[in-house]
């Protein structure tokens, strides 16, 4: 026999995916001794919180089903005793071992056993098939579960699993599929067991914690990290697993205590929400982001004679229908002189006319060097220089709505069930609905020109797929 000799099938159903503020609502565990069942164990929990609606419906357990049933302190004697010696077997495995090792660990009980996962021993013995969830496993293999995403249905699924294998697969190969399931993944020290493995596959935000709880009396609970994936688990077990190498990216992971997440219903949800969370949240390892007010553009003043001939015009939380002679759009004084430099470098523009150097006696340093073309030193009329400034100002004009009005961008996240309306407008973002026959309403509110939000907008604007999404709403 290529199984360990005594062996635990578990399966869980709970609240939700987070270790911290879910919980249990149902424990199935079949316990296997030399290849015989010896005790077959299942009961309902009182999680001690509400059941989210859609769990309700979609796993069969409400909360009227629990509000008798006992507690997990009233079960934790029973649970400890059918998995005492045994090796912990699970699908996903980490994620039912992390709920009950850390709802032993609020009774200040441990849970310390060898875990065996059957999604990655599917894996290690069909490494010619993508798809390894419980439910591919059924259909493949025919097994048969009386009660899906109940907790004994989908053990005994496991079950007839294991019994296949052990009767089908080589023992030697088998012994080494057993061996791979049983590896542990690699995580940083400090993250709890099952911390990641509940998180979905689908679009949305994580965001990691230094500190294993948030802080009491409502303080801030402020991450270190803030990330935007298109696949959440993939992406942060990826991000994770730099904990045991040097520089920067190991050093976010080995401090790692907690991981959050919120699911968005696709891309642009996922990038409208960073904006406001980076700025909300200002995580530790990243740089806080500028408020979107602070925002600026250039205009020329050609009544001026004397240097700088530029002022900066405040744009942000303006209405960009109403901008006029306005060239670029900045967030702070370092990026737009940065690019005024550029410019000058290009057309012998004068350094002291742009505003970019103290205006002194005499020639600009530029005009020494042969880079100007001397208005500074009268060799050349103002005129003549601005009207070369404009043309090159002409290149970072921002470049005109595509739409004549706004326009709604719907994304659906199937899996999730997860459904978002953005409205845009001259650039500007008007907001989200659930409802996309309303999307109308949204309109009628003020365009505010957010710098962030604008320069997203166009990154995601310029794939040729996503552009094909956009909606013109009718006026």
């Amino acid at each position: 026999m290529s199984f360990p000799p005594r062996l635990a099938v578990v399966d869980l159903e709970t609240t939700g995916a987070h270790l911290q503020r879910d919980g249990i609502t149902e424990i199935a565990i079949i316990r296997i001794e030399h290849g015989e069942v010896v005790e077959r164990w299942e009961t309902l929990v009182n999680p001690g919180r509400p059941i989210p609606p859609n769990l309700q419906q979609f796993i069969g357990i409400t909360d009227e089903m629990v509000a008798g049933a006992p507690s997990f302190a009233e079960v934790a004697d029973k649970v400890q005793a059918l998995l005492a010696d045994t090796v912990f077997v699970a699908h996903n495995a980490r994620f039912d071992y992390g709920f009950l090792k850390n709802a032993l660990g609020a009774l200040d009980r441990r849970l310390d056993l060898p875990v065996m996962c059957t999604i990655k021993l599917s894996r290690a013995l069909f490494p010619q098939h993508h798809r390894h969830g419980l439910d591919a496993l059924i259909e493949r293999h025919g097994l048969v579960c009386e009660a899906r995403h109940r907790a004994m249905g989908d053990t005994d699924a496991l079950l007839q699993f294991i019994r296949l294998v052990e009767g089908d697969v080589e023992p030697d190969v088998l012994r080494q599929a057993v061996e791979r399931a049983m590896k542990a993944p690699a995580r940083p020290p400090g993250l709890p067991e099952g911390a990641i493995e509940g998180m979905p596959d689908t679009p949305g935000l994580y965001l990691f914690f230094a500190s294993e709880q948030p802080p009491e009396g409502g303080r801030p609970d402020v991450p270190i990290h803030i990330g935007r994936a298109a696949s959440l688990r993939t992406r942060v077990i990826e991000h994770l697993s730099a904990a045991g190498r040097n520089g920067k990216d190991g050093e976010l992971a080995r401090q790692v205590r907690r991981v959050d997440w919120i699911e968005t219903a696709g891309e642009l949800s996922s990038l409208l929400l960073e904006i406001d969370m980076l700025r909300d949240r200002q995580p530790l390892s990243q740089r806080l982001q500028r408020p979107g007010d602070e925002a600026f553009a250039l205009r020329v003043d050609p009544a001026r004679r004397r240097p700088p001939v530029l002022e900066r015009v405040r744009i942000g939380a303006t209405d960009p229908g109403e901008w006029v002679g306005l060239y670029g759009a900045f967030g702070s004084r370092k990026e737009a002189d940065n690019l005024l430099r550029e410019l000058a470098m290009a057309y012998q523009l004068c350094p002291q006319r742009l505003g970019i150097e103290p205006v002194g006696k005499g020639a600009c340093a530029a005009h020494r060097q042969k880079q100007c073309a001397g208005v500074c030193a009268g060799k050349e009329k103002p005129e003549a220089h601005d009207t070369r400034l404009l043309g090159a100002l002409e290149s970072v004009r921002l470049k005109p709505w595509p739409w004549p009005g706004a326009v709604r961008v719907v994304e659906h996240q199937a899996a999730s069930g997860l459904l978002a309306c953005h409205v845009f407008d001259q650039g500007c973002y008007l907001g989200t609905t659930d409802m996309p026959d309303e999307a109308s309403a949204l309109c009628a509110g003020p365009r505010r020109f957010d710098l962030d939000r604008y320069r997203m907008l166009m990154r995601w604007l310029a794939v040729p797929a996503n552009r094909e999404r956009v909606e013109l709403i009718p006026s």
